[in-house]
């Protein structure tokens, strides 16, 4: 993986210092990543992949810690030591469902707050078919 990120990183520092307008081009591919940055369609998603954010980051980890705090005072509690992991493998189980089903709520959350256009992320790109004429 490394070699194919510094392949990558050489080529692309190859084509910029070996072009004879290396600046102008790079000036050129900057000017256009920032106009489609600016899109409206990739803006709508940024805006929804910043809502998703936002939502697991409030809710997601509050459930694996009271999780993890459930698991351990499990384990932890007088028995055997089967009895003992059976107990924590049961609040584990539990901790889990409650972990996927925040995550779930939060996916739900991001939906919620920037609804996706479907008229402007889905329109057609395709060429309609050439008539053959025979």
């Amino acid at each position: 993986m490394k070699g194919k990120a510094g392949l990558v990183i050489g080529l692309a520092a190859g084509y910029v210092l070996g072009t004879r307008a290396g600046r102008e081009r790079y000036e050129q591919i900057k000017t256009q990543a920032i106009k489609v940055w600016e899109l409206e369609p990739v803006q709508t998603q940024v805006t929804r992949v910043q809502a998703f954010g936002a939502s697991a980051l409030k809710a997601v980890p509050s459930a694996l810690w009271k999780g993890a705090k459930k698991v351990t005072h499990a384990a932890s509690e007088s028995g055997t030591a089967q009895e003992r992991a059976q107990r924590a493998g049961s609040a584990a189980k539990s901790s889990a469902k409650k972990v996927a089903d925040a995550v779930e709520d939060s996916v739900d959350d991001a939906k919620k707050a920037a609804p996706a256009s479907s008229t402007s992320s889905s329109r057609s790109t395709s060429k309609p078919a050439a008539s053959s004429g025979s």
